[in-house]
């Protein structure tokens, strides 16, 4: 039987941060809603340990080629990642209902 191969998840600061600031606003309307969006990010980001190549790569014309994998969480949550070795880098969290003009930056 073959063996998994298992990847180190790491999530940025700012990743980290843009997810409490998610949370944070969600939870001025619903902290039930805001607990639902923030486990079921987190498990999305949690499953990155097995097969992350499984997402297509981000194609936009101001981020090179193949460098960030996008998954989608939540419905409406832009999850941007690096593989690199065994190591998967979560590096954004982005509301997709927010303007996202910083990724041009």
């Amino acid at each position: 039987m073959e063996k998994k191969v298992q990847y180190n998840v790491i999530v940025s600061d700012r990743a980290r941060q843009m997810l409490a600031g998610h949370v944070r606003f969600l939870a001025q309307k619903s902290p039930t809603a805001a607990r639902k969006v923030k486990n079921g990010l987190m498990n999305a980001i949690r499953s990155l340990h097995e097969m992350p190549e499984r997402f297509p790569f981000l194609e936009v014309k101001f981020i090179p080629s193949n460098k960030y994998h996008k998954m989608f969480g939540e419905k409406r949550y832009l999850i941007l990642y690096q593989i690199k070795d065994q190591t998967v880098y979560v590096d954004y969290i982005v509301d997709c209902k927010q303007d996202y003009k910083w990724l041009i930056q």
